[in-house]
C-alpha cells in the first residue's frame, strides 16, 4: 500500500541576475569586449550608447521620474503577463547569456594561434606519402604543450593499429619524427631534455668550437652535466676555463621547454590590465581599466514596440507571441545592463581594498613592505562573499608605477617574526632571492644555511618551508646553483 507524505525543503538558487553577475564578474577585461560584442548581436533591445541619451521622460511616461531603462518593466498601462507562456528565466536562459538551447557556448576569448596549429601548418610544407601523413599527424597530435613527445614509439605505433587500423614500425615512425623534429621552434618533438638540447645545438654553427664542445658534453657527459660537475667534464675534454665558461653559457642559454615560447600552454596571451594606479605625492588613485564601463542602453526603436502593440488587437496569437518576444529581449538587455554596472562597482571596491590594505608596497614597489593578506581580509572589508573577492583577483590585473602585477600576487600566506608581528611571505621569498643573488656562485648556500640566514632576520621559518619557497621561486638546490 503506497503512502502519501509531504516534506519541506529549503534550497537556495542563484537567481538569473545573479548568474548573468557571476558569469561577467569571473571574466578579464581582455575578454569583456568580446562578450559584450556578442551580446549586442543576439540581443536587438540593447545598444551601444549614453543610457540617459535614449528618450527624453516626458516623451514616454509623463508621470514617471525613473529613466526609461528601469521604467519599461513597470508600466500599469499594459499588463504583459497576460501574454506570457513561460516564466522570465525561461527568458533569461534563452537570450540574456546568449545561449540558445541548441547552442553550448563557452566564455568569449580572443582568437589566438596554438602551438598546434603552427606545427599543422609547418607539417602542411613536408612532401610525404599517405602513410607518412597518417603518421606524421598522430605524432603531432602526441606532441604536449611544453613541446615533448614523452609517449613512446612503441605507443605511438600501438595507437595507430588500435584506432585506425594502420599497421606500421617504430623505425617508420622514427623517420616522420626526424622530420618532425626540423619544426620551428628548435627542440619541438624531443623525446627528453637531452634529445631537445642537442636538436637546438644542431642548428648552430658547426664550425664553432664551443658548439663542437657542447654537443660533446651533452651526448657523452649529460649526467655529469647535470649535477654540474663542470671540473671533471673540463678535464675530460681538456680545455681552459675561460672555454668552459663559453660552452656552459651557450648550453644554458638553450630552450629547456620549447613549447612554452608561446605559453605554457600552447596560447598566445595577451595581457591588458584591469586596473591602473596613479601616485600623485603620495595619494594613490585607483582606476578601472574603461573597457570595464562601456556605454549601452535599451534600444529607443525596440522598446516603442511595446507602445505600438499595446494598441494592437490583443486577442491576436501573433501579438501575444511579438510581445512576449520583445519582453524577453528587453528584460535580458536591462539585466546585462546591470550586471556590466554591479561588475564595474566589485571591481573598484574590491581593488581600492587592496590599495588600502597594501598601500605601503603601491608606494615604492618594495615587496618587503607586503602584507600577510588574505581573500577573507578583502571580503571583510567590502562586506561581500569570499568568493565574490576570488572571481575579481582570478585572472584580474593592475598596472602601477613598478610593473603589471596579477591581483593574485598581493594575496599570501603569514610567518611570523621575532618582533611578534606577521610577515608576508612574499617578503620571506624576496629576502630568499636575495640571500641566493649574493652567495658565492662557487660555494653556493644550502637551505640548512638559507634558514639560518632567515631566522637571524627574526623570520621564524623551518627548513622545509625554504625548500618550498625556494621551489616557487623555480630556484634549483644549492649543487645545481654552482657556478665555475
Amino acid at each position: 500500500m503506497q503512502k502519501l507524505s509531504l516534506n519541506q525543503t529549503l534550497q537556495q538558487k542563484l537567481s538569473p541576475q545573479q548568474i548573468q553577475f557571476i558569469k561577467l564578474l569571473q571574466i578579464p577585461t581582455a575578454e569583456l569586449e568580446t562578450r559584450i560584442e556578442e551580446e549586442l548581436e543576439i540581443n536587438p533591445a540593447l545598444e551601444e550608447g549614453m543610457e540617459d541619451d535614449i528618450l527624453p521622460k516626458d516623451e514616454y511616461n509623463n508621470d514617471s521620474e525613473d529613466d526609461y531603462a528601469d521604467d519599461y518593466n513597470h508600466r500599469d498601462d499594459i499588463s504583459l503577463d497576460d501574454y506570457l507562456h513561460h516564466d522570465e528565466y525561461a527568458g533569461y536562459k534563452m537570450y540574456s547569456d546568449g545561449n540558445h538551447p541548441d547552442e553550448d557556448r563557452d566564455m568569449p576569448i580572443a582568437t589566438m594561434s596554438t602551438l598546434h596549429d603552427a606545427l599543422i601548418q609547418q607539417f602542411g610544407f613536408l612532401r610525404l606519402n599517405d602513410r607518412q601523413t597518417v603518421i606524421g599527424l598522430q605524432l603531432l597530435g602526441s606532441i604536449e604543450n611544453d613541446g615533448y613527445i614523452r609517449r613512446s614509439l612503441q605507443a605511438i605505433v600501438n595507437d595507430l593499429a588500435f584506432s585506425q587500423g594502420f599497421n606500421s614500425t617504430i623505425e617508420e615512425v622514427e623517420t616522420v619524427l626526424k622530420k618532425i623534429q626540423t619544426f620551428d621552434p628548435p627542440g619541438i618533438g624531443a623525446r627528453n631534455l637531452q634529445e631537445c638540447l642537442l636538436l637546438q645545438l644542431d642548428r648552430k654553427d658547426p664550425l664553432d668550437p664551443n658548439v663542437t664542445f657542447a654537443i660533446k658534453i651533452i651526448e657523452d657527459f649529460f649526467e655529469e652535466f647535470s649535477k654540474k660537475h663542470y671540473e671533471k667534464i673540463q678535464k675530460r675534454l681538456g680545455i681552459n676555463d675561460e672555454q668552459m665558461k663559453n660552452v656552459i653559457c651557450l648550453i644554458t642559454k638553450l630552450n629547456p621547454k620549447p613549447g612554452s615560447v608561446e605559453g605554457e600552454d600552447g596560447l598566445a596571451h595577451y595581457l591588458l590590465p584591469d586596473f591602473w594606479v596613479s601616485n600623485t605625492n603620495g595619494k594613490l588613485e585607483v582606476h578601472l581599466n574603461s573597457k570595464n564601463a562601456p556605454e549601452l542602453r535599451i534600444s529607443r526603436s525596440f522598446a516603442d514596440m511595446l507602445d505600438t502593440y499595446d494598441k494592437s488587437d490583443k486577442t491576436n496569437r501573433h501579438i501575444r507571441e511579438t510581445v512576449t518576444f520583445v519582453k524577453q529581449k528587453l528584460d535580458a538587455a536591462k539585466w546585462f545592463i546591470d550586471a556590466i554596472k554591479q561588475r564595474q562597482n566589485t571591481l573598484q571596491r574590491t581593488m581600492n581594498a587592496i590599495v588600502n590594505y597594501q598601500y605601503e608596497f603601491f608606494v615604492d614597489g618594495d615587496e618587503t613592505r607586503l602584507k600577510p593578506m588574505i581573500l577573507k581580509d578583502i571580503a571583510n572589508r567590502i562586506e561581500m562573499d569570499v568568493s565574490t573577492v576570488s572571481r575579481v583577483a582570478n585572472s584580474k590585473s593592475v598596472q602601477t608605477e613598478f610593473g603589471v602585477y596579477p591581483l593574485k600576487y598581493f594575496f599570501s600566506e603569514g610567518i611570523s617574526t621575532d618582533y611578534g608581528e606577521d610577515a608576508s611571505s612574499r617578503e620571506v621569498k624576496s629576502i630568499l632571492k636575495e640571500f641566493i643573488e649574493n652567495e658565492p656562485k662557487s660555494n653556493p648556500l644550502s637551505d640548512d644555511k638559507l634558514e639560518k640566514l632567515l631566522n637571524d632576520r627574526g623570520y621564524n621559518i623551518a627548513r622545509r618551508t625554504v625548500a618550498k619557497y625556494r621551489e616557487q621561486l623555480n630556484i634549483p638546490v644549492a649543487r645545481l646553483r654552482k657556478q665555475l
